[in-house]
């Protein structure tokens, strides 16, 4: 074996650094909007942590008191005022649809909780900031729950960047596209509910090309709408000063792996899809021998939310104003790249 053989073959994939969501500290949730995602952010802080959903408002009281029975809450409220003024609850998770997040989540910083924003953090980045500035007006935390920012994997994916393992970052290859229009949720067609593909699904290959890359230089998009005016389809070319390129799509008119790839001049990474969730992580020489392989699976009864739920409580009981998993800057960062990308694309929300 050569010396540059012998130093390829010693490459490995790092230990997670991520804590187990079950020993972080107990926190009592309220949840403002009782939809698909919010179901599984109740059943991921009951099974995976030590916190609790003490509450959960909607705008309909019945679903709230739906709900509230499926899940064992305790408290159901009829308005989202009256969530964030529950006295019960320590911190806010905010699971309306996007073109709701910004407004929702300066209703629970102005009632003095800290909030946790369901992604698309907010419908563009002068939303985000206005968030975020509000939060720090008041001295209290605010995150984006882009669940997989938080999950062990993508703390492997980042060491495997930061120790060079890889070389040179050459290539990173991402999609996530869903098989929902036409007959998907009514939600995703609709431009005053900030639908499309790129908010709902594009966000995923968006942070997590930001988590190894941090800002592009430059964007270059193109795309297909809807009847509606929202994008169906969506192709993406990032370039950053490094010299490396990212190659990302999201559609939500067909169904794919929606696995990723890191290239770099050493090595390569696969994921498998979907990247982002808990999956199959692949170290590859540049010939695509197999170096090492790490399995992505949590064991039970941790599910995948269970990760920004513990973070948060983490974070909360710190004292902490934003997570490092993911922090202000990354939301700003995917917020400003997406504004351009729907710039360029042709997609513009009432009232922006």
């Amino acid at each position: 074996m050569s010396a540059a053989e012998g130093v390829l073959a010693s490459r490995t994939l790092p230990e997670s650094r991520v804590p187990d969501p079950r020993e972080a500290p107990p926190i009592r949730w309220g949840i403002l909007g009782p939809g698909s995602i919010a179901n599984e952010f109740a059943r991921a802080v009951t099974a995976g942590t030590a916190s609790s959903i003490a509450a959960v408002g909607s705008r309909d009281r019945q679903r709230a008191l739906e709900f509230a029975e499926r899940h064992g809450v305790a408290r159901a409220h009829g308005s989202y005022a009256e969530l964030v003024a529950d006295e019960t609850i320590d911190a806010v998770y905010v699971a309306s649809p996007h073109s709701e997040h910004h407004d929702h989540a300066l209703l629970a910083l102005e009632a003095g909780k800290p909030v946790l924003v369901e992604k698309a953090f907010t419908r563009n980045v002068t939303e985000a900031r206005a968030v975020i500035r509000a939060a720090a007006a008041g001295g209290l935390l605010v995150a984006e729950a882009m669940w997989a920012r938080y999950l062990p994997h993508y703390d492997v994916v980042r060491q495997v960047i930061e120790q060079g393992i890889l070389g040179d970052v050459v290539l990173v290859r991402a999609d996530h596209s869903q098989l929902l229009h036409p007959n998907g949720p009514e939600r995703l067609v609709d431009p005053r509910l900030a639908g499309g593909a790129l908010l709902d699904l594009g966000v995923y290959p968006v942070s997590f090309v930001d988590h190894l890359l941090g800002p592009p230089a430059s964007v270059a998009a193109r795309g297909s709408l809807t009847d509606g005016g929202v994008d169906a389809t969506v192709g993406i070319v990032l370039a950053y000063a490094s010299g490396a390129v990212a190659a990302l799509t999201s559609s939500m008119l067909a169904r794919t792996p929606c696995a990723a790839e890191i290239v770099g001049t050493e090595a390569r990474l696969e994921l498998s899809g979907p990247f982002y969730s808990p999956t199959l992580l692949r170290l590859l020489t540049p010939d695509g021998d197999l170096l090492a392989e790490r399995p992505g699976a949590l064991l039970a009864p941790l599910r995948g939310f269970s990760y920004q739920a513990a973070e948060f409580a983490r974070c909360l009981a710190s004292g902490a104003s934003e997570s490092a998993y993911m922090p202000h800057a990354a939301t700003l960062r995917v917020m400003s790249t997406m504004d351009e990308i729907r710039a360029q694309v042709g997609v513009r929300y009432p009232g922006e």
